[in-house]
């Protein structure tokens, strides 16, 4: 097959040259796993076969990210047609195939002797890249369950993963959200991709009709989202306590390699700043002119013109010029996945919305976007490269076992880029109004990562112990939580309307339990190691890159304090909230 000519879509040619190849590494997977299972029962017999079994682990999972990546890119291309999902259908039962072939590996080393294994490690040298691997399975020996237990979980995985699919499923695919009128008096249809662009609108009724039909949708079928959250949630909260964990938050911040106390610093850093958001509300008021604000308008620059489009090359060519102080390598590298079909560009009929970095281990990280030339989707691209960048250098300096980080760190590098890219637009700009527009644009990357994302963490905070204490919800309980924590959030210069308590149906990240608390932290952490970068404190990019390739070979924690972060340490929270006060104050300088 021919390489493809589409500059601006994937080539999966990248990891099979046809379908039938596809199907051949399948199939040559699921033999792997049958050589996998051959070691159940004398994994641990001794280091022989401890060492054999971990090496065709390690073979074939990189051989199965391949097989996985390829059915989910096609179907995220088209999430309506038949044949890919039957595609995804199938590697969704491999990967279940998967879990059930190797869900033996952790309860046999857990219920061996710690001393014969630690033994193993220190005699057997060929152990060596697999040590960490091991040795996370000893430290949470009293989270894993008996043999028999962890085989039925994992033959269950597929369907645990059902509330999200099926969410995935009907908003993706079965959604129509209709039609309004736009700025031109021409009726157009309201997608997913588009509605980030009318939300932003000069124009108000504009604004308040995309989001009024927006949340419409969603309030029709409210019932059975919330009943696909709730179960999702349920999952969960039995999982937690089954693993002997003291809630479902302890046991994502473990898998997290963070802590509880990270998750409550946090929280306690928002709540103790969220007078400077307020503060920005009301600024935002007066900035547009309004005499009541309303939920649609809160997202509109008001120093935007409207209609203003930034093609995609002249996206990429500004993207690569902010990041080029992160070095030569880094920039080669950038350059590289712009030219080789990293990244699938542009709106399509039935695409999965949003975007997203998939960082397998080879042969390279692909990136979904969905751009449509505003101010957002340049700052998407440098986010998304944030998480590929990361990814190549992990894969590049660990193997599989040690490459794979946790969400704790993936979300610091990818928002450091967003912020060198801003600090580098406001350098380069003389003209005022300009720069108001990016300032403002980096209050809201503020507002919407830090506030907003801990908003829904401690959504989803009390949603989680309500199911824990045994309490029933409805939709309407649901609702009300999150209205009331928007004006919380907001302050006193925000208009709620009564269809803002739906917002919390719009959000996929709540199917990936306390995944958004990890947004807040990230961007706490980017806006210090920016910083440092900005001020060209001395070989702080070189250890800064040297992180970025640790992979997970330490503990999240331990790798951010390598560049002088502690999440534990409400002094974090508080460089964050004090940044967005003197960006606020730079911004009225202006106007």
């Amino acid at each position: 097959m021919e390489k493809l000519q589409d500059k601006y879509s994937w080539d999966l040619t990248d990891l099979f040259k046809n379908k039938e190849e596809f199907y051949d590494e399948m199939k040559n997977v699921r033999d792997k796993l049958k050589q996998i299972e051959s070691y159940k029962g004398i994994l641990c017999d001794n280091s022989e076969n401890l060492y054999q079994c971990y090496h065709l682990y390690e073979t074939t999972l990189i051989k199965f990210e391949q097989v996985y990546a390829y059915g989910m890119l096609n179907y995220h291309l088209n999430m309506a047609d038949q044949e890919r999902i039957k595609l995804f259908k199938e590697v969704e039962n491999l990967n279940s195939e998967f879990s059930t072939a190797t869900a033996y590996i952790t309860p046999e080393i857990t219920f061996t002797d710690e001393n014969v294994i630690n033994n193993y490690l220190k005699e057997d040298i060929r152990l060596e890249p697999y040590k960490r691997d091991i040795q996370n399975i000893l430290e949470k020996k009293k989270h894993i369950l008996s043999k028999e237990e962890e085989n039925l979980l994992a033959n269950y995985s597929e369907i645990l993963y059902a509330p999200k699919n099926i969410y995935d499923m009907l908003t993706n695919a079965e959604f129509k959200f209709g039609t309004f009128i736009d700025e031109e008096g021409k009726e157009v249809e309201l997608t997913d991709a588009t509605y980030s662009v009318y939300i932003r609108s000069k124009n108000q009724n504009v604004r308040k009709q995309a989001y009024d039909l927006m949340l419409k949708k969603y309030s029709e079928f409210i019932n059975t989202i919330t009943e696909m959250y709730l179960t999702n949630v349920k999952q969960t909260v039995i999982t937690a306590k089954l693993r002997n964990y003291k809630s479902s938050l302890d046991e994502v911040t473990d898998n997290d390699e963070a802590s509880i106390k990270v998750y409550d610093t946090l929280m306690e850093g928002v709540h103790k700043g969220i007078k400077a958001n307020h503060e920005y509300m009301a600024l935002k008021k007066k900035l547009l002119q309004l005499e009541d604000m309303h939920m649609y308008d809160i997202y509109v620059n008001p120093f935007t013109k409207n209609g203003d489009k930034i093609p995609y090359e002249e996206a990429k060519k500004i993207v690569k010029d902010a990041l080029a102080i992160l070095g030569k390598e880094y920039g080669n590298m950038l350059e590289h996945a712009f030219e080789n079909h990293w990244i699938d560009v542009y709106e399509k009929p039935n695409k999965q919305k949003g975007g997203y970095n998939m960082g397998i281990y080879a042969p390279h990280p692909f990136i979904l976007m969905n751009y449509v030339g505003d101010e957002y989707d340049v700052r998407t691209i440098a986010h998304e490269l944030g998480h590929s960048m990361h990814a190549y250098y992990s894969n590049k300096n660990q193997n599989i076992f040690d490459a794979d980080y946790t969400i704790m760190v993936a979300e610091v590098a990818s928002t450091v880029n967003e912020i060198l890219l801003t600090e580098y637009q406001l350098k380069n700009e003389t003209d005022k109004k300009k720069k108001a527009e990016i300032i403002y644009e980096l209050l809201e990357l503020i507002r919407a990562t830090f506030y907003t994302q801990a908003m829904f963490a401690e959504f989803e905070k009390e949603v989680h112990e309500k199911i824990e204490n045994g309490n029933m919800m409805s939709s309407e309980d649901l609702n009300t939580i999150y209205y009331t924590l928007n004006q919380k959030y907001m302050g006193e210069s925000v208009v709620l309307e009564d269809n803002s308590k739906y917002g919390w149906a719009r959000i996929p990240h709540f199917y990936r339990d306390f995944y958004v608390y990890k947004y807040a932290t990230g961007i706490s952490a980017a806006i210090c190691i920016a910083t440092k970068i900005l001020n060209k404190e001395e070989g702080y990019v070189e250890r800064y890159i040297d992180m970025l390739s640790q992979g997970c070979s330490k503990k999240s924690i331990d790798l951010l304090k390598m560049i002088d972060v502690d999440l534990e340490d409400i002094r974090t929270y508080e460089v964050i909230v004090q940044f967005y006060k003197n960006k606020m104050k730079e911004l009225k300088s202006l106007v």
